[in-house]
């Protein structure tokens, strides 16, 4: 009788141990997916944010007045 209540307790156990790991693994998946998507919104914004302002600085640029061409110094 020992022998078989020890294995039935060390199966219970087994099985208890299989379904914690499973939970905590889908714990742990989650909290990896939530990361990849915050990284994920956070490179939008700021891509978002970098063709905004390179945008900005082409406009400035194109209303900027030419600067004058230099001279040319003849050889003598």
């Amino acid at each position: 009788m020992s022998d078989e209540t020890d294995a039935r307790t060390r199966s219970e156990e087994r099985a208890e141990r299989a379904e914690r790991m499973a939970k905590e693994g889908a714990q742990a998946m989650a909290e990896h997916l939530q990361a990849v998507k915050a990284i994920d919104e956070r490179t939008v914004k700021l891509r978002a944010l970098r063709l905004a302002k390179e945008a900005a600085d082409a406009e400035a640029k194109a209303a900027a007045p030419a600067p004058a061409p230099k001279r040319k110094r003849s050889a003598s």
